[in-house]
């Protein structure tokens, strides 16, 4: 079993992987931290635990909408999937910006208490 390091949000993680699948880990620690960093550009710094709770619920959301949107095979082209797909990330980002904007909002409340 292979040991890869990734680092997410700066901080550093071992992590255990069969052989050969090392750059297929760095490839999913790099999407972490994409949704990291797109979370962080919407609403600031959070804590790490909140910032890594907002990617995976992002990342699950979008894993949802693949899977509830996925389309009978043969009925449209692949461009036209695409641009469905995109289409449908962009709707996601807003909702994600809009959702951090409340949730950043209510942790100001709950600091201020």
């Amino acid at each position: 079993m292979a040991q890869v390091t990734v680092r997410i949000n700066g901080y550093a993680y071992a992590v255990g992987c069969e052989d050969g699948q090392e750059p297929h880990l760095q490839s999913m620690a790099r999407q972490v931290e994409r949704r990291i960093e797109r979370i962080k550009s919407i609403g600031g710094q959070s804590g790490e635990a909140r910032l890594l709770a907002l990617a995976a619920l992002l990342m699950a959301d979008e894993l949802h909408d693949l899977a509830a949107d996925r389309l009978p095979s043969g009925t449209t082209s692949a461009l036209e999937e695409g641009e469905q797909a995109r289409v449908l990330i962009e709707q996601r980002e807003h909702l994600v910006a809009g959702l951090a904007e409340r949730a950043e909002a209510i942790a100001a409340a709950l600091e201020r208490d």
